[in-house]
């Protein structure tokens, strides 16, 4: 009966941590991959990509088949503190299965609505930076491709007219 009882104990224990790390790769590994200014293969995107398709349905998965383990862990553990530890670790699945759904692109790659400026005698940029540069009525401006790689979307006015400009 005991042997049995930690044999429970510890499925439980593996299907809780298994939950954990499949979440955790489904937050993590698509952030991870399509990150800006970071080179990419074809196989490993197309995983992220299928990764991100799925992560909402896998995690929330995941946040139920832990919450059953700490259920069913709860009922043949009898040590506090091993219970606790296994509550946390289900709460931070469903923390994850929250999380799968936050599009950390949006939140990341938003316009730019209020830009700063210096004097281009004072700018320090590489040599081999590139710029977009916008010139109207005698007035212009030069936003870095690397900034704008992040914001994608910037609104100023130059020369007295509201523009938009993007990459």
């Amino acid at each position: 009966m005991i042997a049995n009882t930690q044999l429970k104990r510890w499925i439980f224990m593996v299907v809780m941590l298994v939950s954990l790390l499949v979440s955790l790769a489904c937050v993590v590994y698509p952030m991870y991959v399509i990150r800006p200014f970071r080179a990419q293969g074809a196989g490993e995107l197309a995983a992220a990509l299928v990764v991100a398709r799925f992560r909402g349905l896998t995690t929330v998965v995941c946040g139920l088949v832990a919450l059953a383990a700490v259920a069913l862990y709860w009922r043949v553990q009898t040590r506090r503190w091993r219970r606790i530890l296994t509550a946390t670790g289900a709460g931070f699945v469903c923390v994850l299965a929250v999380l799968a759904r936050v599009n950390v692109y949006e939140l990341m790659f938003h316009p730019a609505d209020h830009p700063a400026f210096t004097a281009a005698a004072q700018v320090k940029i590489d040599k081999d930076d590139k710029v977009l540069v916008v010139k109207i009525n005698g007035e212009a401006r030069a936003y870095p491709i690397r900034t704008m790689g992040y914001h994608h979307v910037l609104n100023d006015v130059v020369g007295k007219t509201a523009i938009v400009a993007t990459y």
